[in-house]
């Protein structure tokens, strides 16, 4: 007898293949048969005439690196019928460390997963999070990627210089370390301070050992401003070169310099593949960017770590400096792109005493104050402590829609789960897709998103047994309405849950039910292996 059936589902198996209708048994927290209307066997059932079931999502890029400790029901993601997540983005996470990088990390990312009093910071290296992702117990299951910056301060610190051999040495040392622990691949940041100090050899000398040990290369790479399409290229030449395969993170074209030129990238890509390189990426269904404010300063402002930063900040002549990169020659942090203070806007801060900053841009601030931008810029980043976060209205509909369509496709939120107004992807990203490109649009088919949400990137990372609607393969399942499935989070109130997401269960495990989240932690750590990515 089954646990539980789901009668008369329209089941989307997450291939690409066309819906149909069946019944889906539950058994020991495997899908156990999926048979025609009305054969399915006994035991619990659920009711999903005119309601779809799926794969659970996979967000192929999240920051919930912490918040799936400090908040493990994690009520942001399985609202949305996210049942798998892959952390450690954008180069810089919180293992590997050691003390002294661990408390550089924490204040440098602060804005991204906030910096929790009284937490355990009782890991250092990428098995003993797993480990702790683990014993903890999480909502959601949980993929991990080595982060380069992190590997780069152990192994060079913060300084703006090619590594020397014996580092070089170091950092692939680490990240095999964390291969073997069970990480999926590497991310890189070269926005970020200090991943973006690495030249090409560096990182192809890295992914060298990701592809010996069957990951993948997640880059966030140099520019999606002034020199979009060459970051991108010399991403594609590091997959050739090291023969590791390329997943590109958040891939689109953003500011004005690149308005409808979303074609010419996917052009790249096509032409990349047809040449034999593995590659795949994501995006996020809105225009809007996030970040850290002192994301945007220009990289040498960052060497040396935060307590260098701010120590430049209060010094006229680099304080003169950083203006002349935002005002004139665009700063690298901001990817070569003139700094438009009206499209900067405060989400988040960490000093309690800035909140009336939240919700404004720059530019309204410096206008409230009788300054400038840039002074407002500094200033802010030195009051905070670094610690502001900002949401950059910089996207274009059509690049977003083009790149929807590729496919390589897979979606990834990208969102930040603290601060005061985050941005709404973070509980938003995956029913917007549904409910906006698919059901108002039609940008893309039901099919097609849900198999860019589920069997694709369960491919790309290797999961065993996961990602379809089969036989055998673990229940993480999403029962949606399509006819009502949609975001509600907005700028304005950001923390909002779907509409239309009615059940999801991990490995059988209902996780949430009548569309409220019910509390229960069976997600696990996903840990490459040699058979495939699966928990310990």
């Amino acid at each position: 007898m089954a646990d539980l059936v789901f009668r008369g589902a329209t089941v989307v198996d997450g291939s690409g293949a066309p819906r149909r209708r069946a019944d889906v048994e539950v058994t020991g927290g495997l899908i156990s048969a999926v048979t025609a209307p009305g054969r399915g066997g006994g035991g619990r059932t659920a009711d999903a005439d005119g309601l779809v079931l799926a794969p659970g999502f996979i967000d192929m890029h999240a920051h919930s690196d912490l918040r799936l400790l400090v908040e493990p029901e994690h009520p942001a993601k399985v609202t949305q019928g996210v049942t798998c997540e892959v952390l450690g983005q954008d180069g810089l996470s919180y293992a590997p460390v050691d003390d002294r990088t661990l408390a550089a990390t924490r204040r440098q990312i602060a804005g991204w997963n906030g910096d929790p009093p009284g937490f355990a910071w009782d890991w250092r290296t990428v098995g003993q999070y797993l480990d702790r992702l683990d014993r903890s117990g999480i909502a959601v299951n949980a993929c991990y990627l080595v982060p380069h910056g992190s590997v780069r301060m152990l192994a060079v610190g913060w300084e703006d210089r090619p590594a020397t051999p014996a580092e070089l040495d170091r950092m692939r040392q680490l990240v095999a370390d964390g291969l073997r622990e069970g990480a999926v691949g590497m991310s890189s940041g070269l926005t970020y301070t200090p991943g973006m100090y690495a030249g090409t050899a560096e990182l192809v000398a890295l992914c060298e050992v990701v592809a010996a040990y069957g990951g993948y290369h997640c880059p966030h790479q140099r520019s999606y401003g002034v020199g979009a399409l060459e970051g991108y290229a010399e991403m594609v030449e590091i997959a050739r070169r090291s023969g590791c395969p390329l997943h590109l993170a958040h891939a689109t074209m953003n500011f004005d310099v690149n308005a409808g030129r979303a074609g010419e990238l996917l052009a790249l890509l096509d032409a990349a593949a047809a040449d034999g390189v593995d590659l795949s990426l994501d995006s996020y269904p809105y225009l809007p960017g996030s970040t850290t404010l002192a994301a945007l300063l220009p990289g040498w402002a960052g060497a040396g770590g935060p307590d260098a930063t701010l120590a430049r900040l209060r010094d006229p002549a680099a304080r003169a400096r950083i203006r002349h990169a935002m005002e004139v020659t665009g700063s690298d942090g901001c990817h070569g792109v003139v700094t438009d203070w009206a499209t900067v806007q405060i989400s988040g801060v960490r000093d309690p005493a800035l909140a009336d900053t939240v919700g404004a841009t720059v530019a309204e601030l410096a206008a409230r104050r009788g300054t400038d931008g840039t002074g407002v810029f500094l200033e802010l980043l030195l009051a905070d402590r670094l610690g502001t976060t900002v949401l950059q209205h910089v996207g274009h509909e059509e690049n977003v829609r083009a790149v929807l369509r590729h496919p390589a496709h897979t979606v990834g939120s990208d969102g930040l789960l603290v601060g005061d107004r985050p941005h709404p992807r973070a509980w938003g990203t995956f029913p917007r897709l549904l409910g906006r490109y698919v059901r108002e649009l039609g940008v893309l088919t039901l099919e097609e998103a849900v198999a860019r949400m589920t069997g694709r990137p369960a491919r790309r990372l290797r999961l065993h047994r996961r990602g379809l609607v089969r036989p055998g393969y673990a229940a993480d399942l999403v029962l949606f309405d399509p006819a009502t499935v949609a975001d509600t989070a907005s700028f304005e109130e950001p923390r909002r849950a779907a509409a239309g997401i009615r059940q999801v269960l991990v490995g059988g495990v209902p996780v949430l039910d009548a569309g409220r989240p019910t509390g229960a932690r069976p997600g696990r750590a996903l840990r490459r292996t040699a058979e495939g990515t699966r928990p310990r």
